[in-house]
């Protein structure tokens, strides 16, 4: 079982972060599982079951009725990483830890390379202080990376510092287009 996978793209930051500057701080929207987690952790759903932006998180089972938000024709290049991705995206979300939260230790299921769909992070905005944590091991990501983490695996969170740390987090089905870089990692 593989815990963690940076993946072979390094997305352009600066054009990230033009999209994420597009979103108001009234466009957030708090994490419904609020005993997960102390202090802000918000939501912007670009990809959601029916197109809803205000279903922000991911189903258990993955339905034929995922669709683009109104949030994701704000984002040219949100679309470009995406289509950059050769499998199907169900649930795409912008992630935004502020300073000083954090997000207990948990898991997330059915989120592995092992099962139907895995989960994909892209760093857009972080800081040194950021503390990710999977299965006790400190993971550093970088800002336009993309990285797999097997989140069946206990994780994590803290943000330490003093600026927003905001992920693109993509659910993605498993097919052989995203097992070819386990088999012959770069």
């Amino acid at each position: 079982m593989i815990a963690t996978l940076k993946l072979p793209f390094l997305f352009d930051v600066e054009k990230l972060q033009t999209d994420l500057k597009k979103f108001n701080e009234n466009d957030w929207i708090s994490h419904y599982n609020k005993s997960h987690y102390e202090g802000d952790w918000g939501i912007i759903a670009l990809r959601a079951e029916d197109g809803n932006k205000y279903k922000i998180f991911s189903p258990y089972e993955v339905t034929e009725k995922m669709a683009d938000t109104e949030y994701m024709a704000k984002c040219p290049y949100f679309r470009e990483v995406l289509d950059s991705l050769k499998c199907q995206k169900n649930t795409v979300r912008l992630m935004r830890l502020k300073p000083k939260a954090v997000i207990k230790e948990h898991t997330d299921y059915n989120l592995s390379l092992e099962d139907v769909e895995l989960r994909l992070h892209i760093p857009i905005t972080t800081n040194p202080q950021m503390e990710f944590y999977l299965d006790k091991k400190r993971i550093y990501l970088n800002e336009g990376e993309c990285w797999y983490l097997n989140f069946n695996l206990l994780h994590s969170l803290k943000n330490g510092g003093t600026t927003d740390r905001v992920h693109l987090v993509i659910d993605c089905t498993v097919n052989d287009w995203l097992r070819s870089f386990f088999t012959h990692p770069a």
